[in-house]
Protein backbone atom coordinates (compact mmCIF):
# COMPACT_ATOMS: atom_id res chain seq x y z
CA UNK A 1 0.00 0.00 0.00
CA UNK A 2 1.83 3.02 -1.14
CA UNK A 3 1.02 6.15 1.68
CA UNK A 4 -0.32 9.10 0.34
CA UNK A 5 1.67 12.45 1.34
CA UNK A 6 -0.38 16.13 1.38
CA UNK A 7 1.77 18.86 1.43
CA UNK A 8 -0.83 21.54 0.50
CA UNK A 9 -4.49 20.52 1.98
CA UNK A 10 -8.00 22.29 2.37
CA UNK A 11 -9.90 21.96 6.01
CA UNK A 12 -12.97 23.23 5.39
CA UNK A 13 -14.79 24.06 8.86
CA UNK A 14 -11.16 24.47 10.41
CA UNK A 15 -12.50 27.19 12.83
CA UNK A 16 -15.12 24.70 14.14
CA UNK A 17 -14.60 22.24 17.32
CA UNK A 18 -12.73 19.09 15.80
CA UNK A 19 -11.83 20.90 12.34
CA UNK A 20 -9.52 23.55 14.66
CA UNK A 21 -8.12 20.43 16.70
CA UNK A 22 -7.38 19.05 13.69
CA UNK A 23 -5.67 22.13 12.04
CA UNK A 24 -3.36 22.47 15.56
CA UNK A 25 -2.38 18.36 15.22
CA UNK A 26 -1.13 18.75 11.50
CA UNK A 27 0.61 21.92 12.72
CA UNK A 28 2.10 19.95 15.47
CA UNK A 29 2.98 16.97 13.76
CA UNK A 30 3.75 17.45 10.15
CA UNK A 31 5.62 20.51 9.75
CA UNK A 32 6.01 20.16 6.25
CA UNK A 33 2.21 20.36 5.35
CA UNK A 34 0.62 24.20 4.72
CA UNK A 35 -2.89 24.16 5.59
CA UNK A 36 -5.99 26.80 4.37
CA UNK A 37 -8.69 27.01 6.55
CA UNK A 38 -12.09 27.44 4.86
CA UNK A 39 -14.48 28.54 7.58
CA UNK A 40 -18.10 30.47 7.21
CA UNK A 41 -17.73 31.68 10.60
CA UNK A 42 -20.90 31.14 11.54
CA UNK A 43 -22.09 31.15 15.61
CA UNK A 44 -20.06 27.76 15.81
CA UNK A 45 -17.08 28.55 13.88
CA UNK A 46 -14.86 31.01 15.78
CA UNK A 47 -11.46 32.29 14.49
CA UNK A 48 -10.18 32.13 17.72
CA UNK A 49 -9.44 28.80 17.27
CA UNK A 50 -6.40 29.34 14.77
CA UNK A 51 -5.29 32.14 16.92
CA UNK A 52 -1.73 32.09 16.80
CA UNK A 53 -0.50 29.23 14.59
CA UNK A 54 2.32 30.41 12.38
CA UNK A 55 0.79 32.49 8.92
CA UNK A 56 3.36 30.51 6.97
CA UNK A 57 1.58 27.19 7.62
CA UNK A 58 -1.85 28.23 8.31
CA UNK A 59 -4.01 29.84 5.91
CA UNK A 60 -7.11 31.54 6.42
CA UNK A 61 -10.19 31.88 3.72
CA UNK A 62 -13.01 33.43 4.96
CA UNK A 63 -15.90 32.13 2.69
CA UNK A 64 -18.89 29.28 2.35
CA UNK A 65 -18.51 25.75 1.17
CA UNK A 66 -21.70 26.34 -1.01
CA UNK A 67 -20.31 29.43 -3.07
CA UNK A 68 -18.24 27.40 -5.92
CA UNK A 69 -16.98 30.30 -7.74
CA UNK A 70 -15.09 30.43 -4.37
CA UNK A 71 -14.20 26.85 -4.69
CA UNK A 72 -12.92 27.26 -8.11
CA UNK A 73 -10.70 29.56 -6.96
CA UNK A 74 -9.37 27.92 -3.89
CA UNK A 75 -9.04 24.39 -4.79
CA UNK A 76 -6.79 24.32 -7.37
CA UNK A 77 -3.05 23.92 -6.27
CA UNK A 78 -4.33 21.90 -3.11
CA UNK A 79 -3.72 18.24 -3.10
CA UNK A 80 -6.59 17.09 -0.82
CA UNK A 81 -9.25 18.46 0.84
CA UNK A 82 -10.41 17.28 4.38
CA UNK A 83 -14.27 18.08 5.07
CA UNK A 84 -15.18 19.26 8.57
CA UNK A 85 -17.66 22.03 7.89
CA UNK A 86 -21.24 20.81 9.06
CA UNK A 87 -24.00 22.10 10.93
CA UNK A 88 -23.77 19.59 13.96
CA UNK A 89 -26.43 20.41 16.58
CA UNK A 90 -29.60 17.87 16.80
CA UNK A 91 -31.52 20.76 18.80
CA UNK A 92 -31.07 23.22 15.98
CA UNK A 93 -32.07 20.81 13.06
CA UNK A 94 -35.35 20.38 14.57
CA UNK A 95 -35.78 24.24 15.36
CA UNK A 96 -34.64 24.30 12.04
CA UNK A 97 -33.62 22.12 9.82
CA UNK A 98 -32.98 24.78 6.45
CA UNK A 99 -29.24 25.65 7.37
CA UNK A 100 -28.21 21.36 7.70
CA UNK A 101 -30.16 20.55 4.07
CA UNK A 102 -27.91 23.60 2.51
CA UNK A 103 -24.25 22.97 4.83
CA UNK A 104 -24.13 19.35 4.50
CA UNK A 105 -26.17 18.76 1.61
CA UNK A 106 -25.47 20.85 -1.52
CA UNK A 107 -21.66 22.36 0.67
CA UNK A 108 -20.76 18.62 0.17
CA UNK A 109 -22.73 18.75 -3.10
CA UNK A 110 -20.14 21.46 -4.06
CA UNK A 111 -17.04 20.19 -2.75
CA UNK A 112 -17.34 17.11 -4.75
CA UNK A 113 -17.52 18.44 -7.34
CA UNK A 114 -14.45 20.89 -7.13
CA UNK A 115 -12.72 17.66 -6.15
CA UNK A 116 -13.94 15.86 -9.29
CA UNK A 117 -13.00 18.72 -11.42
CA UNK A 118 -9.79 19.29 -10.53
CA UNK A 119 -8.66 15.66 -9.23
CA UNK A 120 -8.22 16.37 -5.85
CA UNK A 121 -7.93 14.09 -2.97
CA UNK A 122 -11.09 14.37 -0.77
CA UNK A 123 -11.40 12.95 2.90
CA UNK A 124 -14.87 13.42 4.54
CA UNK A 125 -15.83 13.18 7.87
CA UNK A 126 -19.11 12.34 9.38
CA UNK A 127 -20.86 10.82 12.16
CA UNK A 128 -21.92 7.53 14.04
CA UNK A 129 -25.58 8.84 13.90
CA UNK A 130 -25.99 8.50 10.08
CA UNK A 131 -26.84 4.46 11.63
CA UNK A 132 -29.44 5.42 14.28
CA UNK A 133 -29.25 3.77 17.71
CA UNK A 134 -28.29 0.38 19.41
CA UNK A 135 -30.39 -0.74 22.34
CA UNK A 136 -29.31 -0.32 25.83
CA UNK A 137 -29.17 -3.70 26.12
CA UNK A 138 -27.92 -4.73 22.59
CA UNK A 139 -24.34 -6.44 22.75
CA UNK A 140 -23.61 -5.44 19.33
CA UNK A 141 -21.90 -1.95 18.13
CA UNK A 142 -21.66 0.05 14.64
CA UNK A 143 -19.62 -1.08 12.01
CA UNK A 144 -18.70 -0.03 8.50
CA UNK A 145 -21.97 -2.48 7.43
CA UNK A 146 -24.50 -0.96 9.26
CA UNK A 147 -27.11 -0.31 7.24
CA UNK A 148 -27.93 3.68 7.50
CA UNK A 149 -31.25 5.00 10.16
CA UNK A 150 -30.68 8.47 10.56
CA UNK A 151 -33.02 9.57 13.46
CA UNK A 152 -32.75 13.71 12.98
CA UNK A 153 -32.51 16.10 10.59
CA UNK A 154 -28.78 16.71 11.69
CA UNK A 155 -28.01 12.67 11.42
CA UNK A 156 -29.88 12.43 7.66
CA UNK A 157 -28.42 15.43 6.12
CA UNK A 158 -25.22 13.58 7.14
CA UNK A 159 -26.44 10.38 5.77
CA UNK A 160 -27.08 12.40 2.57
CA UNK A 161 -23.49 13.58 2.32
CA UNK A 162 -21.96 10.00 2.65
CA UNK A 163 -23.78 8.85 0.16
CA UNK A 164 -23.57 11.27 -2.32
CA UNK A 165 -19.36 10.82 -1.51
CA UNK A 166 -19.65 7.21 -2.40
CA UNK A 167 -21.97 8.04 -5.61
CA UNK A 168 -19.24 11.04 -7.00
CA UNK A 169 -16.36 8.23 -6.04
CA UNK A 170 -18.43 5.03 -8.14
CA UNK A 171 -19.72 7.53 -10.66
CA UNK A 172 -17.21 10.18 -11.69
CA UNK A 173 -13.87 8.34 -9.95
CA UNK A 174 -13.67 11.21 -6.73
CA UNK A 175 -10.67 10.06 -5.04
CA UNK A 176 -12.85 9.99 -1.48
CA UNK A 177 -12.79 8.20 1.54
CA UNK A 178 -15.24 8.82 4.71
CA UNK A 179 -14.88 8.31 8.80
CA UNK A 180 -18.16 8.37 10.98
CA UNK A 181 -16.84 9.39 14.35
CA UNK A 182 -18.25 9.11 17.27
CA UNK A 183 -19.07 12.02 20.41
CA UNK A 184 -16.15 14.04 20.11
CA UNK A 185 -14.37 16.29 23.58
CA UNK A 186 -12.04 18.29 24.52
CA UNK A 187 -10.64 21.97 23.84
CA UNK A 188 -12.47 24.65 21.81
CA UNK A 189 -16.39 22.85 21.61
CA UNK A 190 -19.29 25.11 21.45
CA UNK A 191 -20.89 25.67 24.71
CA UNK A 192 -23.95 24.50 23.23
CA UNK A 193 -22.95 20.55 23.34
CA UNK A 194 -23.32 18.75 26.26
CA UNK A 195 -19.67 18.29 28.02
CA UNK A 196 -18.97 21.95 27.77
CA UNK A 197 -22.49 22.86 28.45
CA UNK A 198 -22.14 21.22 31.79
CA UNK A 199 -19.07 22.19 32.70
CA UNK A 200 -19.55 26.21 31.79
CA UNK A 201 -22.82 25.92 34.20
CA UNK A 202 -21.14 24.86 37.22
CA UNK A 203 -18.58 27.47 36.88
CA UNK A 204 -21.37 30.25 36.38
CA UNK A 205 -22.94 28.75 39.20
CA UNK A 206 -25.74 27.32 37.34
CA UNK A 207 -27.45 23.89 38.11
CA UNK A 208 -26.81 21.49 35.00
CA UNK A 209 -29.61 20.46 33.23
CA UNK A 210 -29.92 16.37 31.84
CA UNK A 211 -32.46 15.20 29.01
CA UNK A 212 -34.87 12.20 29.62
CA UNK A 213 -33.44 9.53 32.19
CA UNK A 214 -30.14 10.48 31.50
CA UNK A 215 -29.28 6.58 30.56
CA UNK A 216 -28.78 7.16 27.03
CA UNK A 217 -25.10 6.11 25.98
CA UNK A 218 -22.59 8.04 23.83
CA UNK A 219 -19.14 6.68 22.94
CA UNK A 220 -16.59 9.36 23.54
CA UNK A 221 -13.49 9.80 21.89
CA UNK A 222 -11.13 12.56 22.80
CA UNK A 223 -10.77 14.91 20.28
CA UNK A 224 -7.04 14.88 19.47
CA UNK A 225 -7.38 10.72 18.94
CA UNK A 226 -10.01 11.83 15.97
CA UNK A 227 -7.35 14.39 14.38
CA UNK A 228 -4.65 11.49 14.61
CA UNK A 229 -7.55 8.57 12.76
CA UNK A 230 -8.47 11.61 10.23
CA UNK A 231 -4.99 11.56 9.36
CA UNK A 232 -4.37 8.01 9.28
CA UNK A 233 -7.50 7.95 7.13
CA UNK A 234 -6.12 10.14 4.89
CA UNK A 235 -2.54 9.35 4.42
CA UNK A 236 -3.16 5.74 4.35
CA UNK A 237 -6.68 4.81 3.96
CA UNK A 238 -8.00 2.51 0.52
CA UNK A 239 -9.67 5.13 -1.72
CA UNK A 240 -13.13 4.10 -1.54
CA UNK A 241 -13.54 2.49 1.81
CA UNK A 242 -15.54 4.03 5.19
CA UNK A 243 -13.33 3.95 8.65
CA UNK A 244 -15.54 3.98 11.88
CA UNK A 245 -13.47 6.30 14.36
CA UNK A 246 -13.83 5.29 17.97
CA UNK A 247 -12.37 4.91 21.45
CA UNK A 248 -14.57 2.20 23.18
CA UNK A 249 -15.74 5.37 25.27
CA UNK A 250 -19.15 3.85 25.97
CA UNK A 251 -21.00 6.00 29.27
CA UNK A 252 -24.43 6.83 29.79
CA UNK A 253 -25.40 10.91 30.11
CA UNK A 254 -25.64 11.03 34.10
CA UNK A 255 -22.51 8.83 34.67
CA UNK A 256 -20.78 11.77 32.51
CA UNK A 257 -22.64 14.36 34.31
CA UNK A 258 -21.45 12.84 37.56
CA UNK A 259 -18.00 12.66 36.72
CA UNK A 260 -17.72 16.30 35.74
CA UNK A 261 -19.72 17.36 38.94
CA UNK A 262 -17.41 15.48 41.01
CA UNK A 263 -14.39 16.50 39.59
CA UNK A 264 -15.69 20.43 39.66
CA UNK A 265 -16.25 19.81 43.65
CA UNK A 266 -19.83 19.56 43.07
CA UNK A 267 -22.42 16.62 44.67
CA UNK A 268 -22.80 14.36 42.03
CA UNK A 269 -27.22 14.93 42.12
CA UNK A 270 -26.48 18.44 42.12
CA UNK A 271 -28.48 18.79 38.78
CA UNK A 272 -31.46 19.08 37.27
CA UNK A 273 -33.45 16.51 34.82
CA UNK A 274 -35.24 18.17 31.83
CA UNK A 275 -38.30 17.51 28.83
CA UNK A 276 -36.47 14.76 26.33
CA UNK A 277 -35.46 15.73 23.21
CA UNK A 278 -37.76 14.39 20.31
CA UNK A 279 -36.57 11.53 18.54
CA UNK A 280 -33.72 11.24 21.11
CA UNK A 281 -31.23 8.30 20.65
CA UNK A 282 -30.40 5.79 23.16
CA UNK A 283 -27.15 4.08 22.22
CA UNK A 284 -24.60 4.74 20.02
CA UNK A 285 -21.31 2.71 20.04
CA UNK A 286 -18.22 1.96 17.02
CA UNK A 287 -16.24 -0.80 16.47
CA UNK A 288 -13.30 0.71 15.19
CA UNK A 289 -11.30 -2.97 14.14
CA UNK A 290 -10.99 -1.89 10.46
CA UNK A 291 -9.40 1.05 11.39
CA UNK A 292 -7.34 -0.29 13.98
CA UNK A 293 -6.18 -3.63 11.84
CA UNK A 294 -5.97 -2.53 8.30
CA UNK A 295 -4.44 1.20 9.17
CA UNK A 296 -2.63 0.38 12.86
CA UNK A 297 -4.12 3.32 14.38
CA UNK A 298 -5.31 3.38 18.30
CA UNK A 299 -6.28 6.27 20.46
CA UNK A 300 -3.81 7.77 23.14
CA UNK A 301 -6.42 9.47 25.29
CA UNK A 302 -7.83 6.19 27.14
CA UNK A 303 -8.30 7.21 30.77
CA UNK A 304 -11.49 9.33 30.12
CA UNK A 305 -11.40 10.95 33.90
CA UNK A 306 -8.08 12.13 33.12
CA UNK A 307 -9.19 13.66 29.48
CA UNK A 308 -12.43 14.98 30.70
CA UNK A 309 -9.72 16.55 33.71
CA UNK A 310 -8.29 18.71 31.29
CA UNK A 311 -11.05 19.57 29.44
CA UNK A 312 -12.38 21.23 32.19
CA UNK A 313 -9.21 22.76 32.80
CA UNK A 314 -9.23 24.16 29.51
CA UNK A 315 -12.87 25.60 29.83
CA UNK A 316 -11.74 26.94 33.42
CA UNK A 317 -8.80 29.13 32.43
CA UNK A 318 -10.53 30.12 29.30
CA UNK A 319 -13.56 32.28 30.04
CA UNK A 320 -13.00 34.86 28.04
CA UNK A 321 -13.18 32.22 24.93
CA UNK A 322 -16.80 30.93 25.76
CA UNK A 323 -18.64 34.01 28.22
CA UNK A 324 -20.34 35.56 25.13
CA UNK A 325 -21.35 32.62 23.37
CA UNK A 326 -22.88 30.91 26.60
CA UNK A 327 -25.07 33.90 27.04
CA UNK A 328 -26.75 33.82 23.70
CA UNK A 329 -26.91 29.78 23.78
CA UNK A 330 -28.43 29.67 27.24
CA UNK A 331 -30.86 32.43 26.34
CA UNK A 332 -31.74 30.41 23.03
CA UNK A 333 -32.51 27.26 25.19
CA UNK A 334 -34.06 29.01 27.76
CA UNK A 335 -36.55 30.07 24.80
CA UNK A 336 -36.79 25.86 23.94
CA UNK A 337 -37.75 24.88 27.82
CA UNK A 338 -34.61 23.52 28.18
Amino acid sequence: MTEFSPKNILVTGGCGFIGSNFVHYVVNTHPDVHITVLDALTYAGNIENIKGLPEDRVTFMHGNICDADLLDRLVPGHDAIVHYAAESHNDNSIANPAPFLETNVDGTFKLLQAARKYDVRYHHISTDEVYGDLALDDPHRFTEETPYNPSSPYSSTKASSDLLVRAWHRTFGVKATISNCSNNYGPYQHVEKFIPRQITNILEGQRPKLYGDGLNVRDWIHTDDHSSAVWTILTKGVIGETYLIGADGERNNITVLKSILRAMGQPEDAFELVKDRPGHDRRYAIDSTKLRTQLGWHPQHTDFAEGLEQTINWYTDNRQWWEAAKAKTEKRYQGQGQ
